[in-house]
Order: C-alpha cells, then sequence, then structure tokens
C-alpha cells in the first residue's frame, strides 16, 4: 500500500491547506450535520481546534473523525464556502500515514493499489457482468460518443450489477452509440480520497486520466455518482466532459429518441443520492426520467434535493463501522418513505441502493415497499416504444 503524501508541505501549513482562518465559527456545519443524531461528530469544533497545529496528532486519534459521510451538507451550508469535512479528510490523512488505520480500512485501500478497487477482487473478473451480453467494449483507436465508466461496486456487487446490464440493454435497444471500458477501467478513487490515501488517490488521477484521454470518445458517462463527481471535482486535465447516466437518458427524452413501452402505476419517492445532489447539482434529470413514465405518481421527501437526507454510504463508511446504536439514517429515510405511502423508494447512486436496500430489510418493510435503482424501474416497462416512425415524422 502506498503511503499518503505529507498533509503540509514546507510552504503550506494545515491552517492553509483547508482555509481554517476562513472560518467565522458560526456552527452551521455542525447544526446541518446529519450524522450529529448518531454519534458525537462536532465538524465546528474540528475545524476550531485544528487552528492549533500541536494537536492535528492528537485530533487524529479522535474516532469521530471516521463519522463523517462526505455528504458536503457542511459545504452547502457553510456562509464563507469552504469544505469543513476536508478538515476531517485532512486527519484521516495522518492516520494512514502513520499506518494506524483500521484492518478494513487498510484492506480496502491495498485492493486498490494491487486490484484497481476497494472489494478486494480481482482485476480480472471486474467483465464478469458482461457474461451473457453483447456488450461493446471500446477501444482508443475507435470513435465512441458514450464512452462508460461502471465503478468498481457496480462492477462486483452482485445487487447493483443490474444497473450495468440494464443500461447495456435499454443502450442497445435505443440504438445510443456506446462502448464500455471493460477491464481497463479502474478505482475513480472516491472512497480513496475520503479515507485519506492522498499518494493513492494521486496516482489513481494520473493514471485514470492519461487511460481516458487515449479514447476518442465524444463524453464519459459514469454509473455512478461518486465516479461522476469525483472526475468533475478531482481530474482537471480530463479531455472530454463526464455527464451522469440519469443525464444522459434525460437528454434522449427530451430528443424524442427515447420513449417508454408500458406504464407504471405506482407511488415512487425519489432519494436525492449527496455526490449527485449536494455535490454535483444534479437534481431535475432523475426527476424528468422517472416522470417520464406513464402512470407514475412521483412524490417528494420534505428533505429532498440539497435538503435530502445522506444514507452514510459515502465517506469510505463502506469500510469503516460505526459503534452507534442509534437508528441508521438510511433507515430512518425508509421510514420516510413508507410514511409517504410509496411503493418504490428510487435511487441513483449504488451505494445508496446498498444502503437503503439494508435499511428495508432491518426494518421488515419489504412487503410494503421497495428500493429500487433507477435503471430497475425502467427494466420493468418491458422496453421502449418504436420511435422511428416519430422520427421520420420530425425530419418531415
Amino acid at each position: 500500500m502506498m503511503r499518503g503524501m505529507k498533509m503540509t508541505t514546507e510552504n503550506q501549513t494545515f491552517t492553509e491547506k483547508f482555509d481554517l482562518l476562513g472560518c467565522i465559527q458560526c456552527g452551521r456545519c455542525t447544526g446541518g450535520c446529519p450524522v450529529t443524531v448518531r454519534t458525537n461528530l462536532n465538524v465546528r469544533r474540528f475545524v476550531y481546534d485544528a487552528y492549533n497545529e500541536d494537536l492535528l496528532e492528537e485530533l487524529s486519534r479522535v474516532a469521530e473523525i471516521w463519522d463523517c459521510t462526505a455528504c458536503h451538507t457542511c459545504a452547502v451550508r457553510c456562509p464563507k464556502g469552504l469544505k469543513p469535512l476536508e478538515v476531517l479528510i485532512g486527519l484521516r490523512s495522518l492516520v494512514v500515514e502513520s499506518g494506524k488505520t483500521q484492518p478494513t480500512v487498510r484492506d480496502a485501500l491495498e485492493s486498490t493499489f494491487m486490484e484497481g478497487n476497494p472489494w478486494n477482487k480481482p482485476r480480472a473478473t471486474r467483465n464478469d457482468w458482461m457474461e451473457g451480453l453483447d456488450v461493446r467494449v471500446a477501444e482508443p483507436d475507435e470513435s465512441v460518443e458514450n464512452l462508460f465508466f461502471v465503478c468498481c461496486t457496480i462492477a462486483y456487487d452482485p445487487r447493483v450489477q443490474v444497473v450495468a446490464k440494464n443500461m447495456v440493454r435499454l443502450l442497445q435497444e435505443a440504438g445510443v452509440d456506446y462502448a464500455f471500458l471493460g477491464t481497463e477501467e479502474t478505482c475513480c478513487g472516491s472512497e480513496i480520497f475520503t479515507l485519506g490515501e492522498d499518494g493513492l488517490f494521486e496516482m489513481l488521477i494520473e493514471d485514470n486520466t492519461e487511460l481516458l484521454n487515449e479514447y476518442q470518445a465524444d463524453r464519459i458517462v459514469a454509473l455512478s455518482p461518486h465516479c461522476f463527481t469525483t472526475f468533475n471535482t478531482h481530474y482537471p486535465d480530463l479531455n472530454k466532459p463526464v455527464i451522469h447516466y440519469t443525464q444522459l437518458l434525460a437528454e434522449l427524452l427530451e430528443q424524442g429518441k427515447i420513449a417508454f413501452k408500458n406504464g407504471l402505476e405506482k407511488k415512487i419517492v425519489y432519494h436525492d443520492p449527496c455526490y449527485l445532489g449536494k455535490q454535483s447539482g444534479v437534481y431535475d434529470e432523475p426527476r424528468r426520467v422517472l416522470e417520464a413514465i406513464e402512470g407514475v405518481e412521483l412524490v417528494e421527501f420534505d428533505r429532498c434535493r440539497e435538503r435530502s437526507l445522506c444514507c452514510e454510504g459515502g465517506g469510505g463508511k463502506m469500510w469503516v463501522e460505526s459503534e452507534s446504536k442509534v437508528e441508521r439514517l438510511a433507515e430512518t429515510r425508509v421510514k420516510d418513505a413508507r410514511a409517504l405511502g410509496a411503493d418504490i423508494l428510487a435511487v441513483a447512486c449504488p451505494f445508496c441502493v446498498l444502503t437503503l436496500d439494508d435499511a428495508l430489510k432491518a426494518k421488515g418493510f419489504e412487503e410494503e415497499m421497495q428500493v429500487a435503482e433507477i435503471t430497475e424501474i425502467l427494466a420493468e416497462l418491458g422496453g421502449l416504444k418504436d420511435q422511428s416512425n416519430s422520427a421520420q415524422e420530425v425530419e418531415d
């Protein structure tokens, strides 16, 4: 495993790196932090104490730095435009640098370095989800309009592999020009960044940028909000734009290139993933896709869009277990969905699928409601309408 880079350089202190002097100690970060109902995390206090760099080593040993889910609520609420969560990530980096990480964190980092994914899965099996499908795999010397980036979790976890499988079927039926990276794909580094492994993250950025820039694609389409946000936030040298798959589907619907064959008489509530919503401002496109399904009644959580309640799947939390016995936020979320009378809790993120599905089972709501990724809902519709006549009418 690579050791993290130093948190400070000769010319930049911890205080300067995270602009701690810009903080006015208003407390809105802690006041908005969703995990404060479950843990003793006080973001404002960490920012304040980190002013004193003699305390950094001591602060890095406080367990609460691992409670942060990187949901960005603190950044959204900060009146000074700061990102308080990155102070916690900076403290995590000190732990990683010391080599004293939790075994689960250590294993995820080593797996990413060795196999290109944090799930301890062989790189050679990254394409196993394609079995039985005629999937076009990209070649650097072939041009393609939409180059798809799958995500480690979708590629390896059986519960969410259906996202990629359903997307392939949809793309082929719609006649969309696409290709997938296949085994050339490696971790985008989203969770590596939040776990605090700076050196490995920088390596992934460099390697992925070089790889992706080789392909003759008009754009990259990410299946996961974590990859989508990481590329757009931390990869300054990519030579092509990156969109989320819901943006592609919304575009195709708007252009009249796709329409769904059948309807669905269901009440659906959509959960805004933190990485797609708060971090990237994508709120409308997933809703447009769901609203395009005939018969669907789309309802809203009270806490939606920029106020959406975090499911606790991000920020490396898949590899860090909280000791809190208080109800998980994902369980609160499914309770809220049930109170709305929703038949389906729709999501557009693999991490949200996993956490909310577990919460649904923990609460015993499986008979009343289902958690479904948007592509799963679309798969239930039996395919797309034949748009050839409509397209001809538009040309005429």
